[in-house]
């Protein structure tokens, strides 16, 4: 049988793929793009999209349940309608998916194959029947939940991070295994949709690559919302107890039960069966695909964007690793991995926005540092708001002025962060910061003025 033949193939239809084909194309390559399964990976059908829309309706119902604080009288208790909470979810991410696929079957230059793609050699791809060549490949494979081999984990009916976008009914007892991002937002959310819930995790404390005070501000937000929180887990088990599931979690306590558990211990790499020895392309311990600056793997011709390169675990790490592709193939212009900035957002509420190193990072980094904070509670926007949870902190270099990284809990955030952001990315110094004037009221507002009142990091 002989192989069709392509400019490029893309395999993988994710937050990098899709754009990157559209680039291809455009600039004349014939470009073949497979997917196994849905096209917009994780952000659109199980990720970003979907999850953000059930944190604005859980939002939604404890706003309401707030309305007196606000001086707003509602008749009766506010409850909570899972089954259309589930169909408006399912409309953005089919609607979000449904766009995609009607732009890429626009493309003239795009054949779009479904199915699993698995390699023959560096330049050959078999999908089903179809066997396809081309001299550049482009991997796009995403990632997974992960499912630790606990004691007693498959003999319970479990949930991941994808199989809770199918649940159609909500859970009486939540119990989330695992106190990191994609846990935290989910707990939240099911709480305040009426879920009792409960949150284990093996670590000392929750979020544990944030900084102390963060992590800690970050369980009591939760705790003032009743969700039990359980940190240094260290013999997680569990086991049927009827139509219940039952969870240990530290020798000595009761094991907490609950209608359903939902695992959130990480993620794994979907590299494991795409042939990568056929094609010799290198990947690390954890099963990630080794990659350069320019996100070359170890053999000419192939590339690897998203999470399945270990670079980033975000929709934004994915596109903008697309990004750098695209502008070192088609622009001459050579962007690298090492330019980025570390940031992200956690998306509980109120929200955390993180960017560049945390405070623990810039002790051990042994450099001279400054540092500022404020609390929510002297934020003016906050207060007229009624959300006063959280602060936020600024690091910066105490002989240059760098800045060196930023956290924002509390309303706004997850946008208020990209005040910061841009100034490093300008690198510009602290003392821009300090001297530019904001809009009040605002959060973003007390940036500058925690600029003016750094002091020394002990």
């Amino acid at each position: 049988m002989s192989a069709k033949a392509f400019d490029a193939i893309v395999i993988g239809a994710g937050q990098a793929g899709p754009p990157l084909v559209g680039r291809l194309e455009a600039a004349g390559m014939n470009v073949a793009l497979i997917e196994r399964k849905f096209i917009g990976g994780t952000c659109v059908n199980t990720g970003c999209m979907p999850t953000k829309t059930m944190v604005a309706s859980a939002y939604a119902a404890h706003l309401a349940r707030r309305a007196a604080d606000y001086g707003v009288a509602l008749s009766g208790p506010v409850g909570v309608d899972y089954q259309r909470i589930k169909a408006r979810k399912d409309k953005v991410t089919n609607d979000a998916r449904g766009n995609l696929e009607s732009w890429i079957a626009g493309m003239k230059g795009c054949a779009l194959y479904r199915g699993h793609a698995r390699f023959e050699s560096a330049d050959t791809v078999r999908v089903g029947d179809d066997l396809l060549t081309a001299p550049k490949i482009f991997l796009n494979t995403g990632g997974r939940a992960s499912v630790p081999d606990l004691p007693g984990v498959h003999d319970i009916p479990y949930l991941t991070n994808s199989s809770m976008m199918d649940l159609d009914v909500l859970p009486s007892h939540l119990i989330v295994v695992g106190g990191s991002y994609i846990s935290l937002e989910f707990a939240q959310m099911f709480r305040r949709f009426g879920s009792e819930v409960t949150v284990i995790e093996k670590a000392p404390r929750l979020t544990g690559r944030e900084d102390e005070d963060v992590s800690a501000a970050i369980q009591s937000i939760l705790e003032n919302e009743d969700i039990a929180v359980h940190v240094g887990a260290d013999d997680i088990g569990f086991a049927r107890k009827g139509n219940e599931i039952a969870v240990t979690f530290s020798a000595g306590k009761p094991p907490a039960v609950g209608s359903h558990v939902l695992l959130a211990l990480g993620r794994v790499p979907n590299t494991d069966d795409l042939g990568l020895d056929k094609a010799g392309v290198k990947v690390d311990q954890r099963g990630y695909i080794v990659v350069d600056d320019r996100l070359r793997t170890s053999v000419p011709g192939i590339w690897a964007m998203g999470d399945c390169n270990g670079r980033g675990a975000f929709t934004h790490t994915s596109y903008n690793d697309y990004e750098i592709v695209a502008a070192n193939l088609l622009d001459n212009d050579p962007r690298k991995v090492s330019d980025r900035i570390e940031a992200y957002a956690l998306y509980i509420d109120p929200p955390l926005g993180r960017c560049g190193m945390t405070e623990a990072a810039v002790k051990k980094s042994g450099r001279r540092a400054l540092v500022g904070q404020r609390p929510m509670t002297r934020v003016g926007r906050a207060i007229e708001k009624g959300e006063t949870q959280g602060f936020m902190k600024i690091l910066a270099d105490a002989d240059t002025g760098e800045i060196l990284g930023c956290s924002v809990l509390g309303p706004g955030g997850d946008e208020a962060i990209h005040c910061v952001l841009d100034l490093m990315y300008a690198k510009a110094p602290i003392s821009t910061l300090a001297r530019a004037m904001h809009i009040h009221p605002n959060v973003s507002e007390l940036l500058p003025t925690i600029a003016q009142e750094l002091k020394p990091l002990t």
